[in-house]
Protein backbone atom coordinates (compact mmCIF):
# COMPACT_ATOMS: atom_id res chain seq x y z
CA UNK A 1 0.00 0.00 0.00
CA UNK A 2 1.36 3.41 -0.99
CA UNK A 3 1.89 6.27 1.45
CA UNK A 4 -0.69 8.58 -0.17
CA UNK A 5 -3.29 5.78 -0.07
CA UNK A 6 -2.78 5.34 3.66
CA UNK A 7 -3.11 9.08 4.22
CA UNK A 8 -6.36 9.10 2.27
CA UNK A 9 -7.71 6.22 4.36
CA UNK A 10 -7.11 8.23 7.55
CA UNK A 11 -7.94 11.64 6.10
CA UNK A 12 -11.01 12.19 8.29
CA UNK A 13 -9.26 10.92 11.44
CA UNK A 14 -6.22 13.13 10.75
CA UNK A 15 -8.56 16.09 10.22
CA UNK A 16 -10.01 15.48 13.67
CA UNK A 17 -6.51 15.34 15.16
CA UNK A 18 -5.70 18.58 13.32
CA UNK A 19 -8.74 20.23 14.90
CA UNK A 20 -7.56 19.04 18.31
CA UNK A 21 -4.13 20.56 17.64
CA UNK A 22 -5.70 23.83 16.55
CA UNK A 23 -7.91 23.94 19.62
CA UNK A 24 -5.30 22.91 22.20
CA UNK A 25 -2.37 24.89 20.79
CA UNK A 26 -4.48 28.06 20.96
CA UNK A 27 -3.43 30.68 23.50
CA UNK A 28 -5.09 33.83 24.78
CA UNK A 29 -1.76 35.65 24.76
CA UNK A 30 -1.39 37.35 21.37
CA UNK A 31 2.27 36.44 20.70
CA UNK A 32 1.80 32.83 21.83
CA UNK A 33 -1.28 32.54 19.64
CA UNK A 34 0.59 33.90 16.61
CA UNK A 35 3.58 31.63 17.20
CA UNK A 36 1.35 28.59 17.59
CA UNK A 37 -0.48 29.50 14.39
CA UNK A 38 2.89 29.80 12.59
CA UNK A 39 3.73 26.22 13.60
CA UNK A 40 0.37 24.77 12.61
CA UNK A 41 0.35 26.55 9.26
CA UNK A 42 3.83 25.20 8.52
CA UNK A 43 2.17 21.80 8.48
CA UNK A 44 4.27 18.66 8.43
CA UNK A 45 3.87 15.01 7.57
CA UNK A 46 2.00 14.22 10.81
CA UNK A 47 3.83 10.89 10.84
CA UNK A 48 3.48 10.40 14.59
CA UNK A 49 -0.31 10.93 14.64
CA UNK A 50 -0.64 8.59 11.66
CA UNK A 51 1.30 5.83 13.42
CA UNK A 52 -0.83 6.29 16.54
CA UNK A 53 -4.07 6.17 14.54
CA UNK A 54 -3.08 3.06 12.58
CA UNK A 55 -1.92 1.18 15.68
CA UNK A 56 -4.82 2.42 17.81
CA UNK A 57 -7.66 2.10 15.35
CA UNK A 58 -6.73 -0.18 12.46
CA UNK A 59 -9.84 -2.34 12.12
CA UNK A 60 -11.57 -0.74 15.14
CA UNK A 61 -14.02 2.11 15.56
CA UNK A 62 -13.06 5.72 16.28
CA UNK A 63 -11.55 6.41 19.71
CA UNK A 64 -11.29 9.92 21.13
CA UNK A 65 -8.50 8.76 23.46
CA UNK A 66 -6.39 7.57 20.52
CA UNK A 67 -6.90 10.99 18.90
CA UNK A 68 -5.76 12.70 22.09
CA UNK A 69 -2.64 10.52 22.22
CA UNK A 70 -1.93 11.37 18.57
CA UNK A 71 -2.38 15.12 19.08
CA UNK A 72 -0.36 15.21 22.31
CA UNK A 73 2.58 13.42 20.71
CA UNK A 74 2.53 15.82 17.76
CA UNK A 75 2.48 18.82 20.10
CA UNK A 76 5.51 17.43 21.95
CA UNK A 77 7.23 16.96 18.59
CA UNK A 78 6.35 20.54 17.59
CA UNK A 79 7.74 21.81 20.91
CA UNK A 80 11.07 20.08 20.29
CA UNK A 81 11.27 21.60 16.80
CA UNK A 82 10.82 25.12 18.20
CA UNK A 83 13.54 24.51 20.79
CA UNK A 84 15.83 22.93 18.16
CA UNK A 85 15.49 25.98 15.92
CA UNK A 86 16.64 28.22 18.77
CA UNK A 87 19.62 25.98 19.52
CA UNK A 88 20.52 25.71 15.82
CA UNK A 89 19.81 29.41 15.11
CA UNK A 90 17.66 28.20 12.21
CA UNK A 91 15.71 30.69 10.12
CA UNK A 92 13.75 28.19 7.99
CA UNK A 93 11.63 25.16 8.84
CA UNK A 94 9.64 23.40 6.10
CA UNK A 95 10.46 26.30 3.81
CA UNK A 96 8.91 28.91 6.09
CA UNK A 97 10.37 31.29 8.72
CA UNK A 98 10.83 29.62 12.10
CA UNK A 99 9.17 30.91 15.25
CA UNK A 100 12.52 32.26 16.47
CA UNK A 101 13.03 34.10 13.18
CA UNK A 102 9.58 35.68 13.35
CA UNK A 103 9.25 36.39 17.08
CA UNK A 104 12.73 36.03 18.62
CA UNK A 105 14.47 33.41 20.75
CA UNK A 106 12.69 34.17 24.03
CA UNK A 107 9.23 33.92 22.48
CA UNK A 108 10.25 30.71 20.73
CA UNK A 109 11.46 29.07 23.95
CA UNK A 110 8.24 29.94 25.75
CA UNK A 111 6.20 28.72 22.77
CA UNK A 112 7.93 25.35 23.02
CA UNK A 113 7.34 25.22 26.78
CA UNK A 114 3.69 26.15 26.26
CA UNK A 115 3.21 23.32 23.74
CA UNK A 116 4.79 20.84 26.17
CA UNK A 117 2.40 21.99 28.89
CA UNK A 118 -0.64 21.81 26.60
CA UNK A 119 0.36 18.30 25.50
CA UNK A 120 0.54 17.14 29.13
CA UNK A 121 -2.80 18.83 29.83
CA UNK A 122 -4.38 16.93 26.92
CA UNK A 123 -2.87 13.62 28.03
CA UNK A 124 -4.37 14.14 31.49
CA UNK A 125 -7.78 13.53 29.88
CA UNK A 126 -6.76 9.95 29.01
CA UNK A 127 -7.63 7.71 31.96
CA UNK A 128 -4.68 5.32 31.78
CA UNK A 129 -1.89 5.47 34.35
CA UNK A 130 0.55 3.50 32.17
CA UNK A 131 0.17 6.05 29.38
CA UNK A 132 1.24 8.82 31.76
CA UNK A 133 4.14 6.80 33.15
CA UNK A 134 5.52 5.99 29.70
CA UNK A 135 5.04 9.52 28.42
CA UNK A 136 6.74 11.08 31.46
CA UNK A 137 9.72 8.77 31.02
CA UNK A 138 9.77 9.59 27.31
CA UNK A 139 9.89 13.36 27.89
CA UNK A 140 12.80 12.90 30.34
CA UNK A 141 14.77 10.88 27.77
CA UNK A 142 13.89 13.37 25.04
CA UNK A 143 15.30 16.25 27.07
CA UNK A 144 18.45 14.24 27.85
CA UNK A 145 18.90 13.61 24.12
CA UNK A 146 18.61 17.33 23.39
CA UNK A 147 21.24 18.15 26.03
CA UNK A 148 23.59 15.45 24.71
CA UNK A 149 23.30 16.86 21.20
CA UNK A 150 24.28 20.34 22.39
CA UNK A 151 27.23 18.93 24.34
CA UNK A 152 28.46 17.05 21.26
CA UNK A 153 28.41 19.96 18.80
CA UNK A 154 31.76 19.87 16.90
CA UNK A 155 32.86 16.87 19.01
CA UNK A 156 34.72 14.56 16.63
CA UNK A 157 35.64 12.17 19.44
CA UNK A 158 32.08 10.86 19.63
CA UNK A 159 31.42 7.50 17.99
CA UNK A 160 28.55 6.04 16.00
CA UNK A 161 27.09 4.48 19.16
CA UNK A 162 26.79 7.95 20.70
CA UNK A 163 24.94 9.12 17.60
CA UNK A 164 22.58 6.12 17.71
CA UNK A 165 21.81 6.68 21.39
CA UNK A 166 21.07 10.34 20.65
CA UNK A 167 18.66 9.68 17.77
CA UNK A 168 16.95 6.99 19.84
CA UNK A 169 16.08 9.68 22.35
CA UNK A 170 15.44 12.57 19.95
CA UNK A 171 13.43 10.81 17.23
CA UNK A 172 12.87 7.07 17.57
CA UNK A 173 11.38 7.40 21.04
CA UNK A 174 8.39 9.52 19.99
CA UNK A 175 7.60 7.27 17.02
CA UNK A 176 7.87 4.22 19.29
CA UNK A 177 5.53 5.87 21.80
CA UNK A 178 3.09 6.74 19.00
CA UNK A 179 2.80 3.08 18.05
CA UNK A 180 2.87 1.76 21.62
CA UNK A 181 0.42 4.19 23.22
CA UNK A 182 -1.92 4.17 20.24
CA UNK A 183 -2.12 0.37 20.40
CA UNK A 184 -2.43 0.37 24.19
CA UNK A 185 -5.29 2.87 24.31
CA UNK A 186 -6.89 1.16 21.31
CA UNK A 187 -7.14 -2.09 23.26
CA UNK A 188 -4.53 -4.21 21.49
CA UNK A 189 -3.21 -7.28 23.37
CA UNK A 190 -0.01 -6.82 25.40
CA UNK A 191 2.12 -8.90 23.02
CA UNK A 192 1.07 -6.72 20.10
CA UNK A 193 1.63 -3.49 22.05
CA UNK A 194 5.18 -4.59 22.91
CA UNK A 195 5.91 -5.58 19.29
CA UNK A 196 4.59 -2.26 17.99
CA UNK A 197 6.75 -0.34 20.47
CA UNK A 198 9.85 -2.13 19.12
CA UNK A 199 8.60 -1.66 15.55
CA UNK A 200 8.22 2.09 16.14
CA UNK A 201 11.72 2.31 17.55
CA UNK A 202 13.27 0.59 14.51
CA UNK A 203 11.26 2.75 12.10
CA UNK A 204 12.18 5.89 14.07
CA UNK A 205 15.89 5.09 13.88
CA UNK A 206 15.62 4.64 10.11
CA UNK A 207 13.54 7.82 9.80
CA UNK A 208 16.22 9.95 11.47
CA UNK A 209 19.08 8.39 9.50
CA UNK A 210 17.20 9.15 6.26
CA UNK A 211 16.58 12.70 7.55
CA UNK A 212 20.33 13.09 8.13
CA UNK A 213 21.03 11.77 4.63
CA UNK A 214 18.60 14.30 3.15
CA UNK A 215 20.57 17.04 4.88
CA UNK A 216 23.34 16.24 2.38
CA UNK A 217 21.38 15.10 -0.68
CA UNK A 218 17.98 16.81 -0.53
CA UNK A 219 16.97 19.86 -2.52
CA UNK A 220 16.55 22.87 -0.22
CA UNK A 221 13.22 23.83 -1.80
CA UNK A 222 11.85 20.32 -1.09
CA UNK A 223 13.43 19.63 2.30
CA UNK A 224 12.52 23.14 3.45
CA UNK A 225 15.89 24.07 4.96
CA UNK A 226 19.43 24.73 3.67
CA UNK A 227 21.45 21.68 2.55
CA UNK A 228 24.22 20.80 4.99
CA UNK A 229 22.57 22.71 7.80
CA UNK A 230 23.51 20.19 10.48
CA UNK A 231 27.19 20.22 9.57
CA UNK A 232 27.24 24.03 9.49
CA UNK A 233 25.83 24.06 13.03
CA UNK A 234 28.32 21.51 14.31
CA UNK A 235 25.73 18.74 14.62
CA UNK A 236 27.74 15.68 13.56
CA UNK A 237 25.32 13.14 12.14
CA UNK A 238 25.96 9.61 10.89
CA UNK A 239 27.20 10.53 7.37
CA UNK A 240 29.76 12.97 8.80
CA UNK A 241 30.94 10.54 11.48
CA UNK A 242 31.36 7.74 8.93
CA UNK A 243 33.18 10.05 6.52
CA UNK A 244 35.54 11.14 9.31
CA UNK A 245 36.65 7.53 9.75
CA UNK A 246 37.69 7.23 6.08
CA UNK A 247 41.39 7.57 5.15
CA UNK A 248 41.91 10.52 2.86
CA UNK A 249 38.78 12.29 4.11
CA UNK A 250 38.73 12.26 7.92
CA UNK A 251 41.69 14.47 8.72
CA UNK A 252 40.63 17.26 6.37
CA UNK A 253 36.98 17.01 7.43
CA UNK A 254 37.81 17.32 11.12
CA UNK A 255 40.01 20.32 10.38
CA UNK A 256 37.24 22.06 8.45
CA UNK A 257 34.24 21.51 10.73
CA UNK A 258 34.81 23.63 13.78
CA UNK A 259 33.31 26.66 15.47
CA UNK A 260 33.66 29.73 13.30
CA UNK A 261 34.22 27.88 10.02
CA UNK A 262 33.67 29.96 6.91
CA UNK A 263 31.00 29.25 4.28
CA UNK A 264 33.54 27.99 1.74
CA UNK A 265 34.91 25.59 4.38
CA UNK A 266 31.41 24.31 5.10
CA UNK A 267 30.81 23.72 1.41
CA UNK A 268 34.09 21.81 1.10
CA UNK A 269 33.17 19.70 4.13
CA UNK A 270 29.82 18.79 2.56
CA UNK A 271 31.59 17.76 -0.66
CA UNK A 272 33.99 15.58 1.34
CA UNK A 273 31.18 13.74 3.11
CA UNK A 274 29.45 13.04 -0.21
CA UNK A 275 32.67 11.95 -1.96
CA UNK A 276 33.69 9.63 0.90
CA UNK A 277 30.97 7.06 0.19
CA UNK A 278 29.59 7.45 3.72
CA UNK A 279 26.07 8.19 2.45
CA UNK A 280 25.71 4.68 0.99
CA UNK A 281 26.81 3.10 4.28
CA UNK A 282 24.34 5.24 6.24
CA UNK A 283 21.56 4.26 3.85
CA UNK A 284 22.37 0.57 4.34
CA UNK A 285 22.04 1.00 8.11
CA UNK A 286 18.64 2.66 7.64
CA UNK A 287 17.57 -0.27 5.48
CA UNK A 288 18.66 -2.74 8.17
CA UNK A 289 16.51 -0.93 10.74
CA UNK A 290 13.56 -1.07 8.34
CA UNK A 291 14.10 -4.77 7.73
CA UNK A 292 14.03 -5.30 11.49
CA UNK A 293 10.79 -3.30 11.72
CA UNK A 294 9.15 -5.49 9.05
CA UNK A 295 10.14 -8.61 10.95
CA UNK A 296 8.57 -7.25 14.14
CA UNK A 297 5.25 -6.78 12.32
CA UNK A 298 4.86 -10.56 12.20
CA UNK A 299 3.67 -10.36 15.83
CA UNK A 300 0.73 -8.12 14.80
CA UNK A 301 -2.38 -10.19 14.10
CA UNK A 302 -4.41 -7.44 12.41
CA UNK A 303 -3.72 -7.82 8.69
CA UNK A 304 -4.90 -4.29 7.85
CA UNK A 305 -2.55 -2.78 10.42
CA UNK A 306 0.39 -4.85 9.14
CA UNK A 307 -0.26 -3.78 5.55
CA UNK A 308 -0.58 -0.08 6.40
CA UNK A 309 2.51 -0.01 8.59
CA UNK A 310 4.47 -1.81 5.89
CA UNK A 311 3.44 0.94 3.47
CA UNK A 312 4.77 3.60 5.84
CA UNK A 313 8.13 1.84 6.19
CA UNK A 314 8.51 1.80 2.40
CA UNK A 315 7.83 5.54 2.25
CA UNK A 316 10.47 6.31 4.86
CA UNK A 317 13.40 4.92 2.89
CA UNK A 318 12.24 6.52 -0.39
CA UNK A 319 11.15 9.93 0.88
CA UNK A 320 12.60 13.15 -0.46
CA UNK A 321 11.43 15.44 2.39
Amino acid sequence: MEFHEIYLLYRHELDRVERLLDERAHADHVDLAKAGRTLLEAGGKRIRPLFALICGLGEREWSEDVAKIAAALEMIHMATLVHDDVIDRADLRRGKPTVRKSYGNLAAMYTGDYLFARAIQLLAEVDNLEVHRLMARGIVLLCEGEIEQIEDFYNWSQGVMTYLRRIHRKTALLISLSCQLGAMVGGAPEREVAALARFGHAVGMAFQIVDDLLDFTGAAEIVGKPVGGDLRQGNLTLPALLAASRPGFGERLRALVREGMREEEAEEAIRLVVASGALADAERLAERYLEKSRHLLQAVNRETVREQLMGLTSFIIRRQY
